[in-house]
């Protein structure tokens, strides 16, 4: 199972858990690097018990910090991902009208906020999820593509923004 830093060599899942051995943080930073190095950018089972074993971890250990921080994602993601900001400045300038949007857009039904935080698209072109706030509520709606935080997004600056994405441009 080969695993991929950008521009670098390829690096496989026991040698980056390796690198983590006997090192404060060594489970986050495992968790984090391998997710970061996988193609789909998720924490696979298989991942999750190896890193378990090599790190001498508890798998429930493991699973429960992997579970925990809204960062790691136990599903395959999409090439991009999308982030829409939920909370109460952002919700009420716009942002479920804007989640909504997205979600027709890439042709998703099956969202329920409520039970999950995250859906791929079915051609695995982008990934969208919700967080309860970045933290930037005065520049309301936001939303967050590929680690970029966008401002006062509208509908017609996200729809415009997809469409690049679809065709295979950057945000």
């Amino acid at each position: 199972m080969t695993k991929t830093i950008s521009n670098s060599e390829p690096l496989n899942v026991e040698s980056i858990i390796d690198s983590w051995k006997g090192r404060n943080g060594s489970l986050l930073g495992a968790l984090e690097q391998a997710q970061q190095n996988d193609p789909k950018k998720y924490l696979s089972e298989t991942t999750l018990r190896e890193i378990s074993k090599r790190l001498d971890i508890p798998l429930s250990r493991v699973y429960s910090v992997a579970t925990f921080y809204s960062f790691f994602s136990l599903k395959p993601q999409g090439e991009h991902l999308l982030i829409v900001c939920r909370g109460t400045a952002c919700h009420t300038r716009g942002s479920l009208v804007l989640l909504n949007e997205a979600l027709s857009r890439l042709k998703i039904k099956e969202f329920n906020e409520k039970e999950e935080n995250s859906v791929t698209s079915s051609d695995n072109l982008i990934t969208i999820r919700t967080v309860a706030c970045f933290g930037q509520c005065a520049l309301a709606p936001v939303i967050m593509v590929d680690g970029l935080v966008l401002s006062r997004m509208t509908v017609s600056k996200l729809v415009s923004l997809l469409d690049k994405l679809k065709k295979g441009g950057e945000r």
